[in-house]
């Protein structure tokens, strides 16, 4: 066991998890989506909206809004029809909460993924979630992961979308 101020090892996916996950994933509520567009979550939601996932936020402060066009649940009970996946965007210590309300929910949601955000780590929870039959991925960024997997990511690391045969102005 790790002593308190130690880190936990480093997480390690392997590649085909992580893109049969994206591949095969249309619905996400994202618990912690902002309307805040400089919020990773609002980024994020982005993205993968633009990618055609169905993404459904999940945010009680905004409950009844909509961030980029979705309308805005306050809870994960809440959303409407089936969702593959919950991606949780929120801090590790309120992840445990979530994914135990995720498993409450999988068979009437129909959950088969727990995605937690980049710095967002909860081995517990995980482990309650693994043994309920869900995959866990932790501490990743399902838009990093897309573009790292399915060659989004240019030589200088974006993808302007931007083709053109003129030179550049120095």
């Amino acid at each position: 066991m790790n002593q308190p101020d130690e880190a936990p090892p480093p997480l390690h996916y392997d590649d085909a998890l992580v893109a049969g996950v994206l591949k095969d994933v249309r619905t996400i509520a994202m618990v912690g989506a902002s309307p805040n567009w400089v919020r990773p979550s609002n980024f994020a939601m982005k993205y993968l909206l633009g990618k055609g996932y169905t993404v459904i936020p999940i945010n009680p402060g905004h409950a009844g809004k909509e961030i980029w066009e979705q309308a805005v649940y306050a809870e994960l009970g809440d959303a409407p029809g089936p969702v593959d996946m919950v991606d949780v965007f929120r801090a590790s210590k309120d992840a445990g909460g979530i994914v135990d309300r995720a498993i409450e929910l999988k068979d009437e949601k129909g959950i088969r993924v727990i995605w937690m955000q980049l710095g967002v780590r909860d081995d517990a929870a995980a482990e309650r979630a693994r043994a309920a039959g869900l995959t866990v991925i932790m501490d990743r960024c399902p838009k990093i992961e897309y573009g790292r997997l399915f060659g989004e990511l240019g030589w200088c690391g974006v993808n302007s979308g931007v083709i053109s045969a003129k030179r550049t102005k120095r």
